[in-house]
């Protein structure tokens, strides 16, 4: 969680700290006797069920998979935007206006939004609520936001405008956090400083699915497709939640959510699979026996059919 302070999390009247958050629901989760392994995935095999999982030590089989890798803000790599202490990240700079933009610290103080596109001028449109002034740094002289967003921003008394304008460095200081960010002039190349108290990189997010690609069903921008009833993928009993496959709400809670539907839809994928028994035939947990040799079922009734897909 890249949020320090979580102000809308249903449950914490005064708030939480993210990282107290996740301790928290880590425990609860401990407590119905998850088993936690810290590894690092480095490659996946989703072709055949078992799914495969590579570590750099080991190997890992599962028989259901949910992706809740999230997605990651694109970051501008330039100088103080890296977290604190090597930057003022969590001390006036953001990525996400709607999780800290309510914050005292960005309260009734001039803040910069990069950007030019929706998420830019949704973001700023929003910070005017708290902020007494909102500029908007892009790097050319026209928004690629849709004309909607744009005219929103554009009636915004409280949105200013900084067009042609590169960010060079965000200044500040350890004690009082941001202070202003230093701009070059596209046009002419010359810099200038813009003085503000917060710093929000509105340039979009970027799903954590390369691992996935080419394995399964994702738009163009690589966030994975779910049915729009549930959180299940193109590939039977692989399920995708949280902002791997939210790009619109992008809010703790809506992945907690979508995280709890992809519990329950993978235990009604696990518990439809059959049982292997002693004998070496299949019972499912309608009661169908599927023989040893796989070639038939016998359903509850006592009916024998042949197994075999279903072509539509």
């Amino acid at each position: 969680m890249i949020t320090t302070d979580v102000e809308n999390y249903p449950g914490f009247a005064k708030g939480i700290e993210g990282p107290e958050l996740m301790t928290e629901f880590r425990k609860q989760a401990e407590r119905f006797g998850t088993e936690f392994l810290e590894e690092w995935i480095t490659k996946v095999d989703l072709k055949d069920r078992p799914f495969t999982l590579y570590t750099e030590n080991k190997i890992i089989k599962a028989e259901t998979l949910i992706i809740a890798s999230g997605a990651s803000a694109k970051w501008l790599g330039v100088p103080g935007e890296a977290k604190t202490p090597n930057g003022f990240g969590g001390n006036g700079v953001s990525a996400c206006a709607t999780c800290d933009g309510p914050l005292p610290a960005f309260r009734n103080k001039r803040l910069v939004v990069v950007g030019g596109g929706d998420t830019a001028m949704e973001e700023a449109t929003f910070l005017t609520r708290y902020a007494s002034k909102v500029y908007v740094v892009h790097r050319r002289d026209k928004l690629r936001a849709s004309k909607i967003m744009q005219e929103k921003a554009f009636r915004n008394e409280k949105i200013e405008f900084v067009w042609n304008a590169d960010v060079q460095e965000i200044l500040g200081t350890a004690e009082h956090g941001v202070t202003g960010v230093r701009l070059r002039n596209a046009s002419d190349g010359e810099h200038f400083t813009l003085d503000c108290e917060g710093v929000f990189i509105a340039i979009g997010h970027r799903p954590n699915t390369d691992l996935f690609k080419g394995q399964i069903d994702m738009d163009t921008v690589g966030y994975v497709r779910t049915n729009g009833h549930s959180t299940a993928t193109n590939i039977p009993g692989v399920f995708a939640c949280g902002d791997v496959q939210d790009s619109v709400y992008r809010q703790a809670v809506t992945a907690a959510g979508t995280g709890c539907m992809s519990a329950l839809d993978a235990e009604r994928f696990l518990d439809h699979l059959p049982v292997e028994m002693p004998s070496g035939e299949e019972v499912t947990i309608e009661g169908e026996h599927i023989t040893v040799d796989r070639e038939l079922i016998i359903t509850a009734t006592g009916e024998v059919i042949p197994n075999e897909p279903v072509l539509e």
